[in-house]
């Protein structure tokens, strides 16, 4: 019975740090794209850009902030998991 009970510490202790792993990587993912997303804003918004790159660096803008807000969300959902 004690091996079951020692396993599962062990199981719970590797799925937090999995977690916390996972919670870290996500926050840095939800930044680069915050930051990209950032870069393709001022890109969209500069007159001196032909209007293709406007255009393209918006697209890529909106791509940007639905990855920021996936990788945030992910983030979130491991902290959750590492602190239970």
């Amino acid at each position: 019975m004690a091996s079951t009970t020692a396993g599962s510490t062990a199981e719970s202790i590797t799925n937090t740090v999995s977690d916390a792993a996972s919670y870290v990587g996500n926050k840095v993912s939800e930044t680069v794209y915050g930051s990209s997303k950032e870069a393709n804003k001022d890109a969209a918004k500069n007159s001196d850009n032909s209007i293709g790159d406007r255009l393209s660096a918006g697209v890529n803008a909106a791509g940007d902030k639905m990855d920021e807000s996936k990788a945030g969300a992910k983030a979130e959902a491991n902290k959750t998991s590492a602190q239970h």
